[in-house]
């Protein structure tokens, strides 16, 4: 799996509110303008809630 630019993925999730789901950030980041690799990071994730940015950054650090 391609890398995905943290900065750049965190901008796609600008103004998520938090607690979110996987399907919530997939959501989010598509309406935002996110492509395909970072799409495709985030469908890669733990169904979850995520509680804040942070958690999001380090669970796609896991996954890459």
């Amino acid at each position: 799996m391609a890398k995905v630019n943290p900065i750049q993925l965190q901008k796609h999730l600008k103004g998520m509110d938090y607690p979110a789901s996987k399907d919530d950030l997939i959501k989010h980041a598509q309406a935002h303008g996110a492509d395909e690799n970072a799409l495709a990071v985030l469908n890669e994730l733990p169904d979850e809630e995520y509680e804040t940015p942070a958690e999001v950054s380090k669970a796609v650090g896991q996954v890459e």
